[in-house]
Parts: structure tokens; C-alpha cells; sequence
């Protein structure tokens, strides 16, 4: 029991390191969480790896030697999500968008209408895609990583990232116009 101790002890940062955490890693919680929450589709989820993701950031601060605190973080984000999508095997259906994360922008009821069903398309598109496409979608657009970053946090070449947001982008573009229906258009006549 005692070397669960000095294990545990030798885990536990110190007044400086905690400090150092609290600076340069818990700023990108939100990041962490956002990741997550595309990843996995489950808010309560995605809630419960942010935490098991930003323990594990602490308790092997250590072993950070700087570089890009948020593309560390979110690699162990994206790890602990894939564990918990293979433990889980889910059939990989999409769960309801949150719309509390992205409150409506302020405008006229007509309009505030076009961008709520527009925003409506875009969310349901984007959660049809495969994991590892939301993935770099969500790492570049939503998270204005650079290809570096999204390299670095899925342990990819940058080549990779970028056709594999290419392809992303093509299948989220796919999917926006297949719901637009056989004409490219929506009805009301906006062009």
C-alpha cells in the first residue's frame, strides 16, 4: 500500500508546476470540451472525457517540455475519445445538436430564421460524417488550428491533414447539397 502512496505523492505537482498548469493548460478546457463533444456526440460524454483528459494533463505535466500546450491537451482529448469510442462500439447514429453552445447571433426575425436553418443544415451535416473527418473540421474550423497543430494532436503527416480535410470538406459540401434536394435549392426561393 505504501508504494500506491509515494506513487500517488510523486503524481501530485508542486505549488510552481500547478501554477504553470493552471496557465498554460486550463485556458483550452473549452477547446477540450468542444473537441470532445464533435468527437463523441454526447454532451455527457464528451463532458466526462474533457475532465478524464485535463486529469491526465495534470498528472503528466511533468512530461510536458513546452511547445503548443492546447495541441498536447487536445492529443490526449482525441486519445481518450477513441478509447471510449472503442470500449463503447456505438453504431455511430448522430444525437441531437446542443444549440445552447452556439447562441444565435442578434438580426431580424427573417434573418435570425435563414441562419438557424442554415446552422441547422450545417450541424446535421457535419455530425453524418465520419469521426475522422469531423475531427479535422472541427480541429480547423471551429478551433482555427493550423495543419501543424492538427498534425501534431492526430499524429498525422501534414500532407494527411490536408487531404484529409479536402475530403472532409468535399463530403461536408456533399452532404449540404444532397439535403438541398435534386434542384441545389431550398424552398423560398433564396438563391
Amino acid at each position: 500500500m505504501s508504494s500506491r502512496v509515494d506513487r500517488a505523492a510523486e503524481d501530485v505537482l508542486d505549488a510552481g508546476e500547478r501554477v504553470r498548469f493552471e496557465r498554460l493548460v486550463l485556458p483550452h478546457l473549452d477547446a477540450a470540451f468542444n473537441l470532445a463533444r464533435w468527437l463523441l456526440r454526447d454532451r455527457v460524454e464528451a463532458e466526462d472525457v474533457a475532465q478524464e483528459a485535463m486529469l491526465r494533463a495534470f498528472r503528466f505535466f511533468r512530461g510536458y517540455h513546452g511547445g503548443d500546450a492546447r495541441a498536447w491537451l487536445l492529443q490526449i482529448v482525441r486519445n481518450t475519445c477513441y478509447t471510449r469510442l472503442q470500449k463503447h462500439e456505438p453504431d455511430d447514429s448522430a444525437t441531437e445538436f446542443d444549440e445552447e453552445l452556439h447562441p444565435q447571433a442578434d438580426g431580424t426575425p427573417e434573418a435570425l430564421a435563414i441562419a438557424g436553418d442554415d446552422r441547422d443544415r450545417l450541424m446535421r451535416a457535419l455530425e453524418s460524417l465520419p469521426a475522422k473527418f469531423r475531427e479535422v473540421l472541427v480541429l480547423r474550423e471551429f478551433e482555427e488550428c493550423s495543419y501543424k497543430e492538427i498534425a501534431t494532436i492526430t499524429e498525422l503527416p501534414i500532407g494527411t491533414v490536408m487531404s484529409s480535410l479536402a475530403r472532409a470538406r468535399e463530403k461536408l459540401k456533399r452532404s449540404l447539397v444532397a439535403a438541398d434536394g435534386p434542384k441545389g435549392s431550398r424552398e423560398g426561393g433564396r438563391s
